[in-house]
């Protein structure tokens, strides 16, 4: 009966988001409440399990999000993402520059959400392939593929931050792993993967440029690559004095203080509001609008994130959890295995990445409870498999092949394909750092 319910839940949430066209946000709740009844919960439960879901789930990563999105609009708006680029591209030269490309979407992509960096960094493609007279595809697979991965695998992006909670993991270790993960899965299914891409044609009708903003209105290089990478500097170095410090409770605490993400976010909006905002001649107000902006476009994220920790909490206070991961342990599968393979099925079936980890990890949290996996490879094997397979009920799939100009077995060659290396690669890696922890 069990086993039904859980499909039935499942497979509601597939038909509500996928053929309904419902927003996810009301899907999740209207899932979570569906599951509840189903499960026996007492009604006067349900209302208060809502509240310790949603609550629970946001409490720790508003701040983190919320500040993230606005550097990641900063970084955009005062050039800081065009000179890391075109710094790249000047470095590297044309025989190098697919791995240009990838680097450029690595360091842009660590405070950049996805779908800001593709449209922030499409124009810089289609610019650099203008310029080398290289297809158009070639060059801008490796920079999407360091996009995905930051996307899938590093916080402080939405989907790991919020896996990150869920698993109650180790941020530092979270990303210490993940960027492990990240820079030979990027190699592989960007720059190498791309040489097998040079033939595939482009036909696209638009037509962007890059130069946006002259280049002596842009901040140096040395602050753009700070600025974005801030963030993960206060967090790592925190994180090192207070383990090499553990005879001096003083700086021990205070490097604690630092490494916490909601510190270091604070902190680099602080300081990137100066550097790459009022440093540059704008005023306060313009600042304060481009956060403004930022706000706007993750306020649906953060709802999605929240709702999905309504059904995981639905699990817990019913006491499914400890079934489920009865269930799938008999299995006979790997933890971190069985957390990737639940995680790309539902990619497959719901589409956005986030969704899909955010859905599947209600599932693997028992699982991991009851066996012992480490949290901080759990997340990152449900975020290398929650990009598996994207296709035609993603919107990132439609979205590449209209700006890339290619039909549909093109696309599935190219951004599918790509999308699936990354996913299995990340997979890889997961479970080579496993077997040596």
């Amino acid at each position: 009966m069990l086993v039904f319910i859980l499909i039935l839940c499942i497979g509601t949430l597939i038909l509500l988001t996928t053929w309904a066209k419902m927003n996810v946000f009301l899907t999740f709740i209207i899932v979570s409440i569906m599951a509840a009844f189903l499960l026996g919960m007492p009604l006067e439960m349900i209302p208060k399990t809502i509240e310790k879901g949603i609550g629970g789930m946001l409490g720790s990563l508003v701040v983190v999000i919320v500040l993230g999105g606005m550097l990641g609009k900063l970084v955009g708006a005062s050039g800081a993402a065009q000179r890391i680029a075109t710094s790249m591209r000047n470095a590297f030269g044309e025989k190098y520059i697919t791995w240009a490309m990838s680097l450029t979407g690595l360091i842009v992509g660590i405070p950049l959400y996805y779908n800001v960096g593709f449209f922030l960094l499409i124009p810089i493609i289609f610019s650099v392939a203008a310029r080398y007279k290289l297809p158009l595809v070639y060059i801008g697979i490796p920079m999407l593929t360091a996009l995905s991965v930051m996307h899938g695998f590093l916080p402080p992006h939405p989907s790991p931050m919020a896996l990150t909670v869920q698993f109650q993991a180790d941020i530092a270790m979270v990303f210490l792993y993940g960027f492990i993960i990240a820079v030979p899965t990027i190699i592989l299914a960007g720059p190498i993967f791309a040489k097998t891409l040079k033939g595939i044609q482009s036909h696209t009708t638009i037509k962007l440029t890059a130069e946006d903003i002259p280049d002596e209105k842009l901040p140096s290089l040395a602050t753009s690559i700070l600025s974005s990478l801030l963030p993960v500097l206060l967090i790592g170095v925190g994180s090192t004095v207070a383990t090499l410090a553990k005879g001096n409770p003083a700086v021990q605490q205070m490097a604690h203080f630092i490494a916490d993400p909601n510190i270091a976010m604070v902190g680099t909006i602080i300081i990137a509001t100066y550097t790459l905002g009022i440093r540059l001649g704008k005023s306060m107000r313009e600042v304060m609008d481009v956060y403004a902006d930022a706000i706007k476009e993750i306020s649906l994220i953060l709802l999605i994130i929240g709702s999905a920790g309504i059904l995981k909490q639905v699990f817990i206070d019913t006491g499914v959890s400890d079934q489920i991961a009865t269930g799938l342990q008999q299995l006979n599968m790997p933890p971190l295995l069985l957390g990737w393979i639940i995680a790309a099925i539902l990619r497959v079936c719901l589409g956005p990445a986030t969704v899909a980890g955010l859905a599947a990890a209600g599932i693997v949290f028992p699982l991991m409870q009851k066996t012992g996996a480490d949290p901080n490879l759990m997340v990152l094997s449900v975020g290398a498999g929650s990009l598996f397979c994207s296709h035609v009920n993603d919107t990132s799939f439609w979205v590449f092949k209209e700006y890339f100009g290619l039909d549909m077995k093109r696309t599935f060659l190219s951004w599918s394909m790509m999308e699936s290396l990354v996913s299995v690669l990340g997979l890889v890696g997961v479970l080579i750092i496993n077997m040596f922890i």
